[in-house]
């Protein structure tokens, strides 16, 4: 699939020294959803700032459908729309007033119509004449993405963009986001809510210390590096697990009750069938079982700890 954007041998190096990113390469493809996750500190922020153009690079390219962030900024700047982490809105201007100006800030013909759109889509058009001061915390950030989406951007990034917003409302903020993909539009997004980039993410990056440690396809990853587990809820509680059991593959809960056992769900030999013949011969008996897999949480959790 044709990449959009495209970041090659990418670093920056601060005045203080610090090394925020190291050779980063990295290429987004046209049309999807891109869930960008690292600790704090680990170089997201920065990394978006480089490709919007906000922060310059000390190294490498970034180009965007083609156009040098650097070199072509103007042109890259108008493929681009941001949705960054603070709130920065003019707050004695109207809501209508702020969006329909960001839009004329990139050029863009003044179109009514289109703002409507934009307002009504992420409830916002009973606000559209308030003051943005007197918006709560969640609608002002829904000002921020109309802002961005207002001139109409191929590619938009959403820098946790529902940090401090009540369920309902990134709900709604997720099924834009659908939309908008559906309609073309490239998204790339950072946020602290890893079930949101398991639900709505195309592929993930891992980030870690200032280096991508991992780009794949989100269920591709789910596949290669998520366990499975079989729980075997038991008839009667166990001591302890007796000797020659499953080996270190097979947990005891603190209750007794349960039996864990962690498997590959991609090997040829899961050994399933072999401890549940050992579990026989030892007279352990169990009134249920059921199996999980890990969620892309705790493979995200492994990864920037190892």
């Amino acid at each position: 699939m044709q990449s959009i954007i495209s970041v090659k041998d990418l670093t920056k190096t601060y005045t203080s020294g610090f090394n925020a990113l190291k050779n980063i390469n990295l290429d987004i493809r046209r049309g999807e959803i891109f869930a960008l996750l690292g600790p704090n500190g680990a170089g997201k922020t920065t990394l978006i700032n480089i490709i919007c153009g906000v922060v310059n690079p000390s190294d490498g390219t970034v180009l965007a459908d083609g156009h040098d962030v650097v070199a072509d900024y103007r042109a890259a700047r108008s493929l681009i729309g941001l949705v960054p982490q603070e709130l920065s809105t003019d707050a004695f201007e109207s809501v209508w007033a702020t969006v329909s100006f960001s839009r004329g800030l990139f050029g863009k013909a003044a179109n009514p119509a289109y703002i409507e759109k934009i307002l009504k889509e992420l409830s916002l058009w009973d606000k559209k004449d308030a003051k943005i001061r007197t918006l709560s915390g969640g609608m002002k950030r829904r000002v921020m993405i109309a802002k961005a989406l207002s001139h109409e951007p191929q590619i938009l990034f959403l820098d946790e963009p529902t940090a401090g917003v009540d369920v309902e409302l990134r709900r709604d903020m997720w099924n834009m986001v659908r939309g908008l993909r559906e309609s073309g539009v490239t998204i790339i997004l950072t946020t602290h809510y890893i079930e949101e980039a398991e639900e709505m993410a195309d592929r993930i990056g891992v980030i870690r210390k200032g280096e991508i440690i991992l780009v794949e396809d989100k269920a591709v990853l789910m596949e290669k590096l998520g366990k499975k587990q079989l729980k075997l809820h038991l008839q009667h509680p166990l001591a302890s697990i007796p000797a020659g059991l499953g080996g270190t593959q097979l947990e005891l809960n603190a209750d007794g009750d349960m039996l864990i056992y962690t498997f590959d769900a991609q090997s040829q030999e899961t050994g399933i069938a072999g401890l549940l013949r050992q579990l026989s011969e030892h007279g352990i008996d169990f009134k249920d079982l059921q199996s999980s897999q890990s969620s892309l949480e705790e493979i995200f959790v492994s990864l920037v700890k190892a």
